[in-house]
């Protein structure tokens, strides 16, 4: 975090992720349509350590057909003792198997999934990615980080061009994005620091910037042990 003083460091930490038609979750349990469950528990470790450092962590499912109320009530009812939590769905695989293109998330649908989760605890917000506006909520704001996953970018100002339109979209709604992908390393990897050179302009870029994700594809690249 020297990189970005004052920061607090964010994890998007997969605790469900794409199985058939429905979600394959990293923990125990049963008895739920379109949802399996490990044998093991994946994540307890994992969070009680971001609990320690004092990270904030977004607890992200592929839900495909599964009901996203009852992922996100078997999610935080196992997780909401950490303290790391701040929230929890990646829309690309909402009501989609196939392709990462999901099915659009409306304002009433955002609304019911925020209701959800707050009733874990009404500070929780709802993190909702996707790379098309159109997938995401036209008009609801409240409690909603929305989030650009996009990539395959010419360069840094094509980069900057699109997530500068994403965050007048969303303003004054708190935005992010993940970056780092493989498919831009043949600019970013001329970069001597790529997460601060290309942190630094979209912060400049987009005012309401509250978070930048990078990838874990190339994270140990950029930010090596």
């Amino acid at each position: 975090m020297s990189r970005f003083p004052g920061a607090i460091t964010e994890v998007i930490w997969i605790v469900g992720i794409l199985e058939g038609q429905g979600t394959h979750l990293s923990f125990p349990g049963g008895g739920e349509p379109n949802i399996s469950f490990s044998i093991q528990d994946d994540n307890q470790g994992a969070l009680d350590l971001f609990d320690q450092l004092g990270f904030r962590v977004w607890l992200q499912v592929e839900p495909g057909d599964a009901q996203v109320e009852t992922l996100f009530d078997l999610i935080l009812t196992r997780y909401g003792n950490h303290s790391c939590v701040v929230g929890a769905v990646d829309v690309e695989w909402h009501h989609s198997f196939k392709k990462p293109e999901g099915t659009p998330v409306d304002d009433d649908i955002a609304s019911a999934w925020l209701v959800a989760i707050r009733r874990h605890d009404p500070q929780y917000r709802l993190f909702l990615k996707h790379w098309e506006t159109s997938m995401l909520p036209p008009t609801q704001r409240d409690g909603i980080l929305f989030v650009d996953d996009s990539q395959m970018f010419s360069s840094l100002d094509h980069m900057l061009a699109e997530f500068a339109d994403w965050g007048r979209r969303y303003y004054p709604a708190p935005v992010a994005f993940q970056i780092g992908y493989p498919a831009d390393k043949k600019w970013w990897g001329k970069y001597s620091d790529p997460a601060r050179t290309i942190g630094e302009a979209i912060l400049k870029t987009v005012p309401n910037a509250m978070g930048l994700f990078w990838v874990d594809f190339t994270a140990l690249e950029v930010f090596p042990p």
